[in-house]
């Protein structure tokens, strides 16, 4: 993403936006404020123990890639990694039970108000850590693109076009050689942020074809279901006919959909999923240091690529264990890290998030408080 992308992401991010607490709950300070003054030091930060996560199977490529390279600077730390998916990552997470949760969508401002008990009387806030484009993946033989509009898939997914030679898809891939083979769609079965993110792509660009309100959980009984991203692009490797939606990362190998952006029919990329990113709000009055997108899915420009997803870590601003507080404090610093981006990257295909956003979660990392660092307030 070129510099000036860079600063329409911040003006985007930051324009109009109120950045306030919930009231009566714990909050973090802003970059440059008292409660971020601390001694700086060049001696390593030791991190030890086991540590666990869980939440979206998107994330699994790159969290494997975080996790062996922030392992190589602390070897003493013993990270795993549960893809459960979104929903059952970020109930994990408010229960107390993972150190940290990884969903493809934001907390809602319920889940938010209910963290309290988890972050040891602080709050969780969402952290942008991963940008990937969802992929509309499929299994023809011979075929390795076409051009999909959201009608068109919404009809596919609601059941309405069940044939690869239906007018409306040759009427898009003339050139195409499309068989008189039966579709056949396939959804997670799990609650997924993925499929909120599809849903609400499908809702806002088709709403006469997809009526249905934007949510991680299937909403028609209908079809083939599966858990996780592997599930669900396995099956429609082993499916001729078979369609699906997922991770950009974990569809190379499959035929992939190109979709209809104003005029003209655009091909997944990282850059131009990022690019829906930079020209999206934030979400208003959210707690300090949460950083949490409305993702403009109605963009009409051919550089964007509206069917996105922003995967955050879920974290806590507050943690009573120093152990875990700490390698928390870092892993955050890790992954948002230019490193940390770059071996994403690479094992993800994900977008590289902006130098202005890595230095806003490096702020938020640092602002993370460790209440045994600071017993003289803990009896405040």
């Amino acid at each position: 993403m070129s510099t000036p992308q860079y600063t329409r992401l911040v003006s985007a991010a930051t324009a109009g936006a109120l950045v306030l607490p919930f009231a009566g709950c714990a909050a973090i300070g802003l970059p440059g404020s008292e409660a971020d003054a601390a001694p700086t030091s060049a001696a390593r930060v030791v991190v030890s123990g086991s540590f666990q996560g869980a939440g979206a199977s998107s994330q699994e490529s790159a969290m494997e890639a975080w996790i062996t390279g922030f392992q190589e600077q602390h070897p003493e730390a013993d990270i795993s990694y549960d893809p459960v998916g979104s929903g059952d990552g970020r109930e994990a997470f408010l229960a107390g039970g993972t150190a940290f949760g990884a969903s493809d969508v934001a907390l809602s401002d319920e889940e938010m108000a209910a963290s309290g008990p988890a972050c040891d009387g602080g709050n969780a806030i969402d952290l942008p850590v991963y940008i990937s484009p969802i992929a509309v993946a499929f299994n023809l033989d011979g075929v390795e693109q076409l051009n999909l509009s959201s009608d068109v898939i919404a009809r596919i997914f609601t059941g309405q076009i069940t044939q690869w030679n239906d007018p409306a898809i040759v009427a898009a891939n003339p050139e195409a050689k499309l068989p008189a083979l039966g579709i056949t769609p396939v959804h997670r079965s799990d609650d997924s942020g993925t499929t909120e993110n599809f849903t609400d792509y499908l809702h806002a660009t088709a709403p006469e074809a997809w009526p249905h309100t934007p949510d991680g959980v299937w909403p028609l009984p209908e079809g083939f279901a599966a858990e996780g991203t592997g599930g669900v692009t396995d099956t429609v490797r082993s499916t001729p006919g078979g369609i699906t939606y997922a991770d950009a990362s974990r569809t190379t190998d499959l035929g992939r959909a190109a979709i209809l952006v104003g005029d003209e029919y655009v091909p997944y990329s990282a850059d131009a999923a990022a690019a829906v990113v930079d020209v999206s709000p934030r979400i208003e009055n959210r707690y300090e240091h949460d950083l949490a997108f409305v993702l403009d899915r109605t963009i009409d420009k051919p550089f964007a690529y509206p069917m996105v997803l922003v995967s955050y870590l879920v974290v806590c601003s507050r943690y009573e264990d120093r152990a875990k507080g700490t390698f928390v404090k870092e892993f955050v610093d890790y992954v948002a890290s230019t490193e940390g981006q770059e071996r994403a990257a690479e094992a993800a295909g994900s977008a590289v998030i902006s130098p202005d956003v890595q230095d806003w979660i490096g702020a938020a990392a640092k602002a993370i408080y460790l209440t045994q660092e600071r017993p003289e307030e803990q009896a405040g």
